[in-house]
């Protein structure tokens, strides 16, 4: 079996990418960086390939059998920009149908369901749930994986210099994952794929734990230099957000976050596809 994967280099695309080819499958990433990509896997088959270009799509899958995408929407895209999730996904499938991939797997969202709770709704949420009907109207069939909170964004998106930067506080306690755990779950999940059948799993990690909790035990463990937790009152974002459409995006995905009521839902997946083991602590330790 040959995967091709899209948005390999990304913060979370790295260690699925990891994961996959440690299980043993033969992966070939599709990019549009061919120097970075062959920087951090330089044992890999890697091709050009670009989400706006269909032609190139179409050449870049040619004998694969199935697809992974990690895709996301920037901080700083606007709502009018082209989306990968979008149009992109869009000429994904086009290509995906032409050569006779077998199976579409994509990472997605859980905390999107906050869309319409409490009046809120958002383009970005509107896309990501759109991708969702798309993969599913392929007529392919599909893998789709739905996580709470990564580990890896308390050392990303959330650390600012020596700071990890939280938005108010909330009492709503996601159950956070490591990435290479989840990349396990993905290996797993298309080698127990059958054809004909389809894929739905709930990505959760081993405990539940709040926002502050959980970057309080980060710090602690975190071993290359001193962090400190920094909370923003989420005024000062609502009032931002009409200028900048990085500070839009953080107060939308802030609210989620912090009003979504996650539950446990992750007991059928971890039946199928192992629990995760990595903690907070083992995470931070290993940076």
């Amino acid at each position: 079996m040959t995967i091709a994967v899209l948005g390999s280099t990304g913060m979370l695309g790295q260690p699925v990418t990891n994961e996959l080819i440690q299980a043993g499958f033969s992966v070939r990433l599709i990019v549009r960086d061919v120097s970075r990509a062959r920087q951090l896997f330089p044992q890999a088959d890697i091709v050009t390939g670009d989400l706006r270009d269909l032609a190139s799509l179409t050449r870049a899958l040619q004998g694969i059998d199935f697809i992974y995408l990690n895709l996301s929407i920037r901080q700083t895209e606007k709502q009018t920009d082209f989306h990968t999730e979008q149009a992109g996904l869009t000429n994904l499938i086009q290509a995906a149908q032409i050569v006779g991939v077998r199976r579409i797997g994509y990472l997605s969202s859980l905390v999107m369901r906050y869309q319409g709770m409490n009046g809120f709704t958002w383009w970005v949420f509107t896309i990501k749930r759109e991708a969702v009907r798309l993969i599913k109207a392929s007529g392919i069939n599909y893998s789709i994986f739905y996580p709470s909170c990564f580990m890896e964004s308390l050392n990303g998106t959330q650390r600012l210099g020596p700071f990890v930067l939280l938005v108010g506080r909330s009492p709503v306690k996601p159950w956070y994952i490591a990435a290479h755990d989840y990349g396990k779950q993905v290996a797993r999940a298309f080698r127990i794929a059958t054809a004909g059948l389809n894929q739905e799993y709930t990505i959760q990690g081993p405990e539940a734990v709040t926002q502050h909790e959980a970057a309080s035990r980060f710090i602690a463990a975190y071993r290359k230099e001193k962090l400190s937790l920094v909370t923003a009152p989420s005024f000062l974002m609502s009032l931002g957000r009409h200028f900048s459409p990085q500070t839009d995006y953080g107060w939308h995905i802030t609210e989620s976050l912090n009003k979504y009521p996650e539950v446990f839902e992750a007991g059928p997946t971890w039946a199928e596809l192992g629990k995760p083991e990595i903690t907070l602590e083992r995470f931070a330790a290993a940076l």
